[in-house]
């Protein structure tokens, strides 16, 4: 089985909104966390997962680190609306 280990760091205390599918022998389901607030960390089982993370406080930096076996996506944003789109297979 293959882990996705993703670890949303930046501003204590930010909130971020962020809608995860993930992809795992050909069947995708769908994770939503409404508001979490940083630090937090997500492990699924997956071959491929696709991310839209959304920065919803003002004035706070988000950082999102995406690993899976030996690859690894890190991106950040800043300020209310920032919006990231991730993807790791």
């Amino acid at each position: 089985m293959t882990q996705i280990h993703i670890t949303m760091s930046g501003t204590p205390g930010a909130e971020f909104s962020a809608h995860w599918r993930v992809t795992h022998e050909d069947e995708t389901t769908e994770h939503v966390e409404e508001s979490g607030t940083v630090p937090a960390e997500y492990t699924f089982t997956g071959t491929e997962l696709e991310g839209t993370v959304k920065l919803l406080s003002d004035n706070e930096r988000l950082e999102v680190d995406i690993q899976k076996g030996s690859n690894r996506s890190r991106s950040s944003t800043q300020g209310a609306g920032g919006t990231l789109t991730l993807m790791i297979r």
